[in-house]
Order: structure tokens, then sequence, then C-alpha cells
């Protein structure tokens, strides 16, 4: 499946490697006297001592830990070499699995996987995850451990053109039918399409719909318990934002053939900026990026997506783990507490401008942002992807809204999700 890789490789796509089959490591590495830390991640820097000046603000925080240990973080990255059309999931669960790394940065699917499966060492001793926000322990918590930790909370809201809601009279949508409302107006003063999508991120509205209650209702953990163990049904959140999706798509209000080839972004991104499309959905760092909305021509505001509790941002992240079984597990243990430390983060935050996962840091975000960076402080979002549950979201999820996109009822899609839950179910 295709997953977003936050922080130092943000992107609506996982991406394929070519050419070259060997499933080993990478690059060939003169093992010295020194401390080594083996490091897999989509980095682009293939050489420990390389001068970079465009290194990452992950990067950064590595040679902060290097520097404390007197260690050398060997990467082993993603695009030093090719694979035959392995996406970077596959890539990082084959070599987990057969333990040739000793710190990987993962995608949610990937750390809900090698968590359930052993593989990763248990996080929640460090140092580092005192100030962790709940959010991230929620997320990257698998069997009662915590596998993985961010250097960075992704948050994904509606991008609105704030210009063209207050010259039509609009408020900015607090609830489904409001949106919807809102998109009626836009459609009857010719604007032919008033949401702007593509294929990878139209399962933020169904998230805020069908998990708005759940994270914010009080009782997290006993209806995800009870969704693992089939008590609840997954298909029964799902409906109500499944059904959302395709009264937009009845109404013209979001173009289905269209999003569903289009790439992020790429598709949407030219009529929004030139004011021919008033909404879109685009994660956190959109708005600070020059090449995507970063710089627009009008006011520009960025939301949580309408929901039973209003505007609600929907939240994914990757995050750092440790081989279970790794060659320098000590040492990768102590470079995570540095990288994932409230300094090391300070510095990643400041530099990115992203929402950090330590809750003593505050993000200096853009006017744009504040409207989602405040729920987000108040408390108020949903996960896209979440390691303790059972099925898989944020990919399968996607997945499921192609098939809507593609013409499928909302019955077929909510059968999908049972199919997906009996298998887990099975499994365990």
């Amino acid at each position: 499946m295709d997953f977003c890789l936050s922080g130092s490789a943000v992107s609506p796509d996982a991406v394929s490697l070519r050419g070259h089959s060997d499933p080993h490591n990478l690059i060939s590495q003169e093992e010295t006297e020194k401390r080594i830390i083996n490091l897999f991640s989509p980095m682009e820097k293939t050489d420990p001592d390389a001068e970079n000046v465009a290194r990452t603000a992950s990067d950064l925080t590595v040679i902060m830990a290097e520097e404390a240990l007197g260690a050398t973080a060997v990467y082993r990255t993603y695009t030093a070499e090719d694979y035959q059309e392995k996406t970077y999931d596959e890539v990082c669960l084959d070599r987990a699995r057969n333990n040739m790394d000793d710190l990987y940065l993962l995608n949610p699917d990937t750390i809900q996987m090698l968590g359930s499966e052993g593989l990763l060492m248990d996080l929640s001793g460090l140092e580092s995850t005192k100030n962790l926000r709940d959010i991230v322990r929620t997320a990257n918590t698998v069997d009662g451990k915590l596998v993985a930790i961010p250097q960075e909370v992704v948050a994904y809201g509606l991008f609105i053109n704030k210009s063209l809601f207050i010259q039509y009279g609009l408020s900015l949508p607090e609830t489904p039918e409001e949106f919807l409302e809102c998109c009626r107006v836009f459609q009857e003063n010719g604007f032919e399409t008033p949401i702007g999508a593509n294929r990878w991120w139209l399962e933020t509205f169904v998230f805020a719909q069908a998990y708005a209650d759940l994270y914010n209702g009080g009782n997290t953990e006993a209806e995800i318990a009870a969704l693992n163990s089939g008590a609840k049904r997954y298909s029964d959140y799902m409906r109500p934002g499944f059904e959302f999706l395709q009264t937009l798509i009845d109404h013209g209000y979001v173009d289905a053939e269209k999003a569903l080839t289009s790439e992020a972004i790429e598709g949407e991104g030219p009529d929004f900026l030139a004011g021919k499309t008033p909404i879109v959905m685009a994660y956190w760092g959109a708005a600070n990026t020059g090449t995507a909305y970063g710089k627009t021509d009008f006011e520009m505001e960025v939301i949580g997506f309408p929901s039973s509790r209003g505007q609600v941002p929907v939240v994914s992240m990757t995050g750092w783990a440790v081989g279970a079984e790794a060659e320098h597990a000590e040492d990768a243990m102590q470079m995570i507490d540095i990288i994932t430390s409230d300094e090391a983060l300070k510095l990643y935050s400041e530099t990115n401008r992203v929402i950090s996962p330590s809750k003593s840091i505050q993000v200096d975000c853009v006017p744009a942002l504040k409207p989602l960076n405040e729920r987000i402080e108040e408390g108020v979002y949903v996960l896209g992807s979440n390691a303790g549950m059972s099925v898989e979201q944020w990919g399968n999820t996607c997945l499921i809204v192609r098939k809507l996109l593609g013409g499928a009822s909302v019955d077929e899609c909510m059968a999908a999700f049972d199919q997906l839950q009996d298998a887990a179910l099975n499994k365990n």
C-alpha cells in the first residue's frame, strides 16, 4: 500500500525502487572501530562524513546525537540504490524482518505490523517519552508497548480560500451540513466543482466523521478494544463518512473521475491558486511551502474537517523505531532518545515549522495555520493512523475510497471494511 512519509520525506505517495533486486545493504561501508548505528530511512544523505548544506531537520538531530554519543550513523538510504518496483514500506518490512539495520523510519502500517510481530523495541522507558503528547502515545502503541516515536505530527486540514467565503457571505463550516451548504452556494455562483480533490486525501473527510466521537468522547480505549475484539464494526463507524463523500460526488461538488487519477496538489493545486476552486485538502507543511500553498494571492485559512464535534484536524505520523534484535541496540536506543529529546525536537520543529510530538514545544506557525493548530492544542483531533487498531487505517481507507470514486456503492465499500476486520479477527 501507499502511505505518506512525514518529516524527512513528506510525500503523498510511497515511491518505488527500480533496477536492482539485492535485498541487502544498499551501501558498502568500511567498518571502523567507531560506534556504528545503522539507520534506514528515505533520506538522501549516503555518506555519513559528507558535507551537505541541504541537510534536513532530521539530519541535524542525527548529527546532534552523533556528537553526543561519539558515534556514526551509517545511512542505508532508500534512494541510494534501486530495488525492483518495491515500495518503501515493503523494503522496510524486509529489512526489519531480516534484522539488517538498527534504526528505522517507519510509516504507520509498518509500525503496526512489525510491532505486532514483536520486531520492535519498547521505547516507553526512554527519557524523551516523558513529554510526548497523548496523541503520539496512542498512535504508536502496539500490544501495550510504545514502539515508535515521530519527530513531527502531520496534521491534515481543509485549505480555504477565505476571500471567496467572505465575498459570498459564507461562514467557515463546522458541520457536514454547513459544508454542503457552502458547496451549494459556490456551485450556484459559477464554481462548477467547489472541492479540489485527489486520489490520496479524500479519506480525511471519512476519518473526521467516523472517529470524531471515538477520539474526543472520553472512551477511546474501550471503543478501540471493542473494534479489535469484533464487538463493534469498523463499517458502522465508516458509513457516515462514505455516505457524505457519495453526496459530494452526486452533487458534483467533487469530480470523482478527476480525483481518481489526480496526484496530490498537482491535480487540484493550480485551480486553487488561481481562485477557481474554493476548497482543497492538504497537510500542514503545504501551507509553509512556496511550491504548494505557502504563497497565495488571496487570504487563505486552514481549518479542520467538518464533523459532529465541529472542525477536527486529521493527524498521521511516521516514527523512528529500533529493531528488537538490532546489532547495536543499546547505541540505537541512546540515539533515538537524543533525536526525540525536547532539545532536538525544538530544533526540528523550528527548522521545519511543524507540530512537535512533545507537548512542551509550541510551534510558531504561519497565520493561515492557527485555526488548525488551536484545535490540536485543545486536544481535538482524529487519528488517521493508529498502530493500536487491528485494521490498518490510512492505507486501507484510502484504497476503499478509491473504490467509491470508481463507482462502487457505499454498501460495497462497507463490505470491504468487514472483510478486513474479519481477516484481522481470524489472524488473532
